[in-house]
């Protein structure tokens, strides 16, 4: 099964991370680690193998991909032999990295990443393409009627004013072309109603949103530690020290606003209550792509005994999250391929605001999403 990847965000470190890792798989020389669906408990023939992945994508940057590679290697993010050993694969990817259209209405916006959709699937006659949102996290938008109906959206977009979100207007573009959607990041993308209903029409599956890469994945298995001894949680703080563009981005308070609220839902749904705290999330330029999570939990056991618990987390984002983008771009092509229709929300285990009301707890999510793979084989 021939799968198309286009990225959105496409020059950035998760995207050139995830083509550059993804290749080096398929020439034999990387292990699919941290690849989720190559555990033995997920492998399975119905699923599109790495080496069938097709890249493509769109971004506002105009860096080539080799020398993106480049730049990771020397920063540690990637081993710099595969950045040079992949380098005629980036170059064949680089023909289908396009700028992001940007004239015109919305609708006008849609039509030409529709366009581009078109003319990748049908250059590398493709059975399926897969939107994935990897660009910078957006504030929330402000709501809009048209939000809320799928006719009256489609006439506010041919207006000189947005009225989506670039993340919505993507999402918009991709299920318009006949393409499931992932958002990778806490952005809008296709959480409104009337792109719900779009997705549905048109017979398409989509996924979201944040992908659970560091500290929300730690509080995903301690919370129900918790839980389950019914110890009661006081407070939960943490701090989140991020380099890179993601970590520039996420100093303008309205984005940091939207994934801290993305990071701390976790705790709310799995323990039935919001314990005091806040997750606080800086901008340190020389970590580059890494990052560092500290947090702090009090926490009350028997006979109001008080205790409390510590934990630090360093990774490096990308490293994280590309393995998970490729799982996603398969998952969610397989689940296109066998009809599904609207919010996968099987695919809990890979986000820290998944759709639905589904359990948040990472033991859970795994059972479902094992039940799922077993569903497509």
């Amino acid at each position: 099964m021939r799968t198309g990847v286009w990225l959105i965000g496409a020059r950035g470190s998760v995207a050139v991370t995830s083509m550059l890792g993804a290749s080096a798989v398929r020439a034999g020389m990387a292990e699919p680690i941290g690849c989720v669906l190559e555990s033995p408990e997920l492998h399975s023939d119905a699923l599109p193998a790495i080496g069938e992945l097709v890249f493509g994508g769109h971004d506002i940057s105009s860096v080539p991909l080799v020398k993106k590679a480049a730049a990771l290697g020397e920063a540690g993010i990637v081993p710099a032999r595969l950045a040079v050993a992949v380098q005629d694969v980036l170059l064949e990817i680089e023909q289908d990295v396009r700028p992001l259209p940007d004239h015109g209405t919305q609708a006008e916006v849609a039509d030409a990443i529709g366009a581009d959709l078109d003319r990748f699937r049908r250059r590398h006659d493709l059975d399926h393409v897969v939107v994935i949102n990897v660009s910078t996290t957006e504030p929330a938008p402000p709501p809009h009627p048209a939000h809320a109906d799928l006719d009256a959206l489609h006439a506010a977009l041919d207006g000189p004013e947005p009225v989506l979100p670039p993340s919505a207007l993507a999402a918009y573009a991709a299920l318009r072309a006949g393409c499931p959607y992932v958002d990778f990041t806490p952005s809008t993308g296709a959480r409104l109603p009337a792109l719900d209903a779009l997705a549905r029409a048109q017979g398409l599956p989509y996924a979201g949103h944040d992908g659970k890469t560091g500290e929300t994945l730690v509080k995903s298995v301690l919370a129900p530690m918790f839980r389950m001894r019914n110890m009661k949680v006081r407070a939960w703080s943490g701090t989140n020290l991020l380099g890179g563009g993601d970590g520039a981005n996420l100093a303008e308070p309205a984005a940091n606003a939207a994934k801290s609220a993305s990071k701390q839902r976790v705790l709310r749904e799995t323990l039935g209550y919001t314990p005091q705290g806040e997750t606080r999330i800086d901008f340190v330029e020389d970590l580059d792509d890494f990052k560092t999570a500290w947090d702090l939990i009090s926490f009350e056991g028997f006979l109001g005994t008080r205790m409390r618990m510590e934990f630090t987390w360093h990774g490096c984002d990308s490293a994280l999250a590309a393995p998970l983008v490729l799982d996603l771009a398969r998952l969610t092509a397989a689940a296109h391929r066998a009809g599904r229709t609207g919010p996968l929300t099987e695919l809990a285990f890979f986000f820290k605001d998944p759709l639905g009301e589904v359990p948040h707890a990472l033991s859970e999510q795994w059972q479902v999403l094992r039940a799922a793979v077993e569903a497509l084989g």
